[in-house]
């Protein structure tokens, strides 16, 4: 009795805002494809994927040889049919790439409830909210016994059979169980299980890496820099060159803001300091402009595993003022961190000290991370 697996994968993932199909948003290393694959290669004897169209050659290549990919369609059914079409198993299972995490065991049950004599089998998990059903009106117009009610997961199992003639009155739905029972066939429920989310938000794919068991736990550091100024040297400073400003003494070119921006970092990821990364010891940096040394300490935090989730500077000193430029070097900072959210602001010190004095400059910073 042989297995056929049917992937919907041609998800565009506009809600999830990856700018890419849903289905290669990458999960712990592998995207959300190649995790549905794994989990049913074992218990399928053949495997489909409905490919997003002009992701085909790309996805053929990601998953290799023995997988056939198809084109998928406007509609989740429209892909599925077209899956269908070349599906050789006396049973089908139906999945989608978003439900990553369903696991080979999940998978199993199914199967081995089809062998036992149903003709379509879903798992599902009980709900634990209140659901209301609301009227055109906007109002409530009844609230259903949660105790009946299920939240309906994949894979789903179908003798191929009954599936295909159910296809066959091309109708749409959410899921292929509602096609079946529109049908006339009984649908059997099966216990799901909590990882088979779908993952459709970011907040989904947190959830998942949870299962997966990465650390998402955010992590904060601050990170402080200061130059005293050199008459001479060109101003560079929150990654902007600011002409017939005297710039200030240092290794790199001096912009202290974008230095207690890295230091931030580091500390935050515990990847060391900006004198252990881009010191005097490393003639490589000389000269270097603030800008791409926050590039190089993105690449090693990422390497590490950490993504941004915020970083603010605050600029110390008398001079520039940086409040007309402001958006400008807020709009630098973030391109060069991958578009990470900044927040810029400036101050005085009211004539104390070395920035008071006029004599130098200085910045302080602070970032939010999270271990990915």
């Amino acid at each position: 009795m042989t297995v056929t697996a049917i992937i919907a994968a041609a998800g565009s993932g506009e809600r999830f805002g990856a700018g890419f199909p849903k289905a290669l948003i990458q999960l712990g290393g592998s995207t959300l494809l190649e995790h549905a694959v794994a989990a049913l290669a074992p218990i399928a004897d053949q495997i489909i994927i409905s490919a997003p169209i002009g992701f085909e050659a790309q996805i053929s290549k990601i998953v290799g040889d023995g997988v056939i990919v198809v084109s998928g369609g406007a509609t989740r059914s429209i892909s599925v049919r077209n899956a269908l079409a070349v599906a050789t198993g006396e049973y089908v299972l139906v999945h989608d790439a978003a439900r990553a995490l369903a696991s080979t065991e999940l998978a199993k049950t199914v199967i081995a409830t089809l062998k036992s004599g149903e003709n379509a089998v879903i798992p599902g998990i009980a709900v634990v909210d209140t659901i209301k059903i609301m009227g055109a009106d906007g109002y409530v117009a009844s609230t259903p016994d949660r105790a009946s009610l299920i939240s309906i997961q994949t894979p789903q199992g179908f003798k191929t059979s009954v599936l295909r003639a159910a296809h066959a009155s091309v109708q749409e739905a959410s899921d292929d169980a509602v096609l079946v029972e529109a049908n006339g066939e009984k649908v059997k429920v099966i216990e799901g299980e909590e990882r088979a989310i779908k993952i459709t938000t970011q907040a989904d794919l947190n959830k998942a890496l949870a299962f997966l068991g990465f650390d998402s736990t955010y992590r904060t550091g601050i990170g402080v820099d200061a130059h005293a100024f050199a008459v001479g040297r060109p101003l560079w400073l929150a990654g902007l060159f600011w002409p017939d400003q005297d710039g200030v003494e240092g290794h790199s070119d001096g912009d202290v803001a974008a230095h207690a921006l890295c230091d931030a970092l580091f500390a935050a990821t515990q990847q060391g300091d900006l004198g252990s990364n881009f010191g005097t010891d490393r003639p490589q940096y000389a000269g270097a402009s603030g800008v791409a040394l926050l590039q190089e300490t993105l690449a090693i935090i990422s390497k590490a595993g950490y993504a941004i989730a915020n970083v603010t500077v605050q600029v110390i000193g008398n001079r520039p003022k940086i409040g007309q430029r402001r958006a400008e070097a807020i709009s630098v900072l973030s391109q060069a961190l991958g578009g990470a959210h900044v927040s810029l602001s400036a101050t005085t010190s009211d004539g104390m000290g070395m920035t008071g004095e006029g004599k130098g400059i200085g910045a302080i910073a602070s970032a939010l991370v999270f271990k990915q």
